[in-house]
């Protein structure tokens, strides 16, 4: 069997700007007539690459696990090769490759090009723009920069990543163009720090002028923006999301805390009474808005009352969405060099588990209230007795969904329909489809 012939298992962990980059891997592989499955639960390959998260502690331990596991293939005979790229590997490049030697190669965040000379072939650079998508069809991830340049005290991803590279505006319209055109409907625009979008080259923000004209483009139904940054938002933002009908009235913002303490110590540059009067005039400016966000507990020197804060925050702030994590010192962060993680981990868990409850109840309020409301839907997939769709407020694979019973009607996976919502959980949302006039 030439290596071209054999097949090639894509595992992919972490958070979709890590999916995007396996797509285009997967694509440049293609091109040289290999076999490529992407996240299979049966991995069956003669080469196996895996895509690691380097985030924090749990998702290092589960890339950590899997190239253990495709290690272990190899051992027994099951698999050829191992290639580790993603973020992990680009974090500890030379303490993996002395821990776990059957990997063949590690490879960076950014040099998995490489990945294709090591096979025998060149990168082909009029495919940089091109990706087999692993998502349902109707729907794609677009990555605009690499980067961040924000240097919060607890996050590794600037050491890993580097300074934030903004793509120019031209080459996003091409990709998006170029998904049209195969069937793609709708749109995530994702960022490691989205709002900072072309700083480095245009040397202003141009984040709505980007999600502007990308609305303008014919055939994009739905535009979806994930993770800003709250700190000199870019307000015109606010205006491109109201005027346009296809930029979904959602916002993916991480907040992380509200207390003017832990926020100095985290270095996110921003006040609790800025924080307030930010989620205070999205909600003016965009009637409707959904807003996400992610919050941290346990921060190197939160205390009982600034837990509390956080707590009265969230309550006033009833956002639609949100996910929250508690603090783990990772290494060459700022605060792990300058902090002692000294709240326990019992304390941490008792408020993560209590702030989530605050947040059950208030999504189980925002999901009652749409009942008897008619809702656009896209739907992503039949399961079971019910098909599976999403409304402009809830992004893929993070948010609730609208289940319809198969058995009432006929739906076409990746259309939009009229959905009625009769009633609700604490997530998810149960309606029929209804003909609009």
């Amino acid at each position: 069997m030439t290596l071209r012939q054999k097949t090639i298992d894509i595992i992919t962990l972490g958070c979709s700007k890590n999916l995007v980059d396996s797509e285009r891997l997967i694509k440049q592989l293609e091109a040289y007539g290999y076999n490529v499955t992407h996240d299979i639960d049966n991995p069956h390959g003669e080469i196996a690459v895996v895509n690691t998260c380097g985030f924090i502690g749990d998702a290092q331990e589960e890339s950590i696990n899997m190239i253990l596991e495709m290690a272990q293939r190899k051992t027994e005979g099951n698999l050829e090769r191992l290639y580790v790229m993603g973020c992990l590997s680009e974090h500890f490049l030379d303490d993996l490759g002395k821990e776990i030697p059957e990997v063949d190669r590690f490879y960076g965040k950014f040099n998995w090009t490489e990945l294709l000379n090591d096979l025998g072939h060149e990168y082909q650079q009029e495919l940089k723009n091109d990706r087999r998508i692993t998502t349902p069809q109707h729907y794609a991830y677009i990555k605009i920069s690499e980067g961040c340049d924000r240097h919060c005290a607890y996050c590794a991803i600037p050491i890993i990543t580097g300074r934030h590279v903004s793509r120019p505006i031209e080459e996003i319209e091409d990709e998006v163009r170029l998904l049209v055109n195969r069937g793609v409907r709708e749109f995530q625009i994702i960022a490691q720090e989205l709002t900072f979008y072309g700083v480095d080259i245009y040397k202003k923000r141009k984040i709505a002028e980007l999600v502007e004209r990308l609305a303008n483009i014919p055939g994009v139904d739905w535009l979806r923006l994930h993770y800003a940054y709250p700190t000199d938002f870019p307000m015109d933002l606010l205006r491109v999301m109201r005027e346009h009908d296809n930029v979904c009235k959602y916002l993916d913002i991480a907040l992380q805390h509200v207390s003017d303490n832990v926020l100095e110590g985290m270095r996110r540059h921003i006040t609790k009474q800025q924080t307030y009067d930010l989620i205070e005039r999205m909600r003016e400016e965009v009637p409707g808005i959904h807003i996400r966000t992610t919050l941290m507990v346990g921060f190197p020197g939160e205390t009982d009352e600034n837990f509390d804060e956080l707590v009265e925050f969230v309550k006033w702030a009833r956002f639609e969405r949100m996910g929250a994590f508690a603090y783990s010192s990772e290494e060459g962060t700022y605060s792990a060099e300058h902090y002692k993680d000294s709240i326990p981990e019992e304390v941490k868990e008792a408020r993560l588990s209590k702030l989530m409850r605050v947040q059950q109840r208030l999504s189980a309020e925002v999901q009652e209230s749409k009942v008897g409301q008619t809702l656009l839907t896209i739907i992503d997939r039949l399961e079971g007795d019910y098909y599976i769709g999403r409304t402009e407020y809830d992004s893929p694979e993070v948010d609730p969904e609208v289940l319809i019973k198969a058995d009432d009607v006929e739906l076409e996976i990746g259309e939009f329909y009229y959905v009625e919502i009769d009633s609700a959980d604490d997530f998810d949302l149960y309606g029929h489809v209804v003909e609009i006039d």
